[in-house]
């Protein structure tokens, strides 16, 4: 099991990830700010190239492309399944800054079957 949060967890989404389809064009850097967890703010970054998670790390990435803002409690709801992040984003649970189109290109990924099978997956091997 992986801590959520971790780095360990990260690593673990990308040894998931590994069989992904490629998906031309969907490339971004996107990073995460998790606010008000057990260890106060967190923040990781995942790197995308043509629909492949090539790199996931904690802290902040000067290359991000696209930043998300979300709460502990809703990053929860996410991770476990129990909120979709583009219903979280539509109620304002999720901010966004930066480029919305880098954001946008991520979308067949993210609404892929295999992306939603991976998540399971994920929250399943996941230590909340």
């Amino acid at each position: 099991m992986a801590k959520y949060l971790s780095q360990e967890w990260l690593d673990l989404q990308r040894e998931l990830a590994a069989d992904l389809p490629e998906r031309p064009g969907a490339t971004a850097v996107v990073q995460y700010v998790v606010s008000g967890t057990p260890d106060g703010d967190v923040s990781f970054a995942h790197r995308f190239v043509d629909g492949r998670l090539v790199g996931s790390t904690l802290g902040t990435d000067a290359d991000a492309d696209v930043t998300l803002l979300e709460t502990y409690a809703d990053s929860l709801q996410i991770a476990q399944g129990d909120l979709d992040a583009n219903a979280a984003f539509m109620q304002g649970r999720v901010k966004v800054t930066g480029d919305m189109g880098k954001l946008m290109s991520l979308m067949p990924l993210t609404q892929s079957d295999d992306y939603k099978e991976l998540t399971g997956q994920l929250a399943e091997r996941t230590e909340f």
